[in-house]
């Protein structure tokens, strides 16, 4: 054994091996760049710059006509918070937004679930109940006014069937709301359909023939086995459709025009309201910048909480 003798000095450490690039790998990432630079400019032009310029008009007393020469700051926003816009528009749009989504889920989770089965019939079902998703708005809004027409509207005549007087869906401050919340249920409901068996033919039969074989009912592998593992088309189908419910828009203006006494005033229509209609543009930019902070929270908040009930196999 050789005793080592410290003769004070300093030995440096190791060099660290320096990362060099290869040509190849260079090669590659620069070919990336390109192909994505498209959709980073455009991103760039009206997404980010476009939102930083929102946000300055909002600061502004702008009219859409004569130029930009005054500067308000905070104006539009506390204008827009004590009118008490703000909770009317997060009320109402809150209201069908959740609604309408969790009962579009529910019903899509079941049409799927019927539909995945061996049935006469089934292909043609998924064609009809789908085909409303990608059917016009404008058109199926002009469908359900005619719909909901007090004296002969298909709603009201269903309704007497049964013996009850149907309401002035449209016109009453009541049921302005449901009447939009039932034709987005009805559009949308299909979408989530479609989504649901993709995900019910993606979960292997041998959990569901194992859970059977250890005893278990049909309602417990729908709720331990099937809903756990549907998760992720869940949590997807619960961003997306709150995030295009919150951005109502030709809905409201073909059936109610925000009315009737602001039942159905949302987000989107009072910005297109100040903005061109009354030519306000700094107190609709400031809305919409509210807006947009809103829906990021939204968002974030849903990113957070998926891990804690979101579960991808593999």
């Amino acid at each position: 054994m050789v005793n080592t003798v410290n003769t004070g000095t300093m030995v440096a450490p190791p060099a660290r091996p320096r990362f060099r690039l290869s040509r190849r790998r260079a090669r590659d990432l620069l070919t990336a760049f390109l192909f994505l630079l498209p959709s980073l400019v455009v991103f760039t032009l009206f997404q980010y710059i476009g939102l930083i310029y929102n946000f300055y008009l909002s600061l502004t007393s702008w009219d859409f006509v004569s130029p930009i020469k005054r500067m308000v700051g905070l104006a539009n926003y506390q204008k827009f918070y004590n009118t008490g816009a703000l909770w009317l528009l997060l009320k109402n749009t809150t209201v069908f937004s959740v609604v309408s989504t969790v009962v579009a889920l529910v019903l899509g989770l079941g049409l799927a679930l019927l539909l995945n089965r061996q049935i006469r019939g089934r292909n043609l079902a998924r064609t009809i109940l789908f085909s409303p998703f990608v059917t016009s708005l404008s058109a199926l809004a002009m469908l359900w006014m005619f719909m909901y027409d007090p004296m002969y509207g298909l709603m009201n005549t269903v309704l007497g069937w049964v013996g009850i007087d149907g309401p002035e869906w449209l016109k009453s401050s009541k049921w302005a709301m449901l009447a939009l919340i039932i034709m987005d249920i009805w559009r949308t409901f299909g979408y989530n359909m479609v989504l649901y068996l993709g995900g019910l033919q993606d979960i292997p039969a041998e959990l569901t023939d194992a859970a059977q074989i250890d005893g278990a009912t049909s309602w417990q592998v729908l709720r331990y086995v099937t809903i756990p593992l549907l998760s992720p088309t869940t949590f997807f189908l619960i961003v997306v459709r709150i995030i295009a419910s919150f951005k109502i828009f030709t809905a409201v203006s073909i059936m109610t025009s925000g009315g009737p006494l602001d039942a159905t005033q949302v987000f989107t229509w009072h910005i297109y309201q100040y903005a061109f209609v009354y030519f306000k543009a700094g107190y609709a930019s400031a809305v919409a910048t509210v807006f947009f902070i809103l829906l990021m929270i939204l968002t974030v908040i849903q990113l957070k909480l998926q891990r804690s009930w979101v579960h991808y196999s593999g």
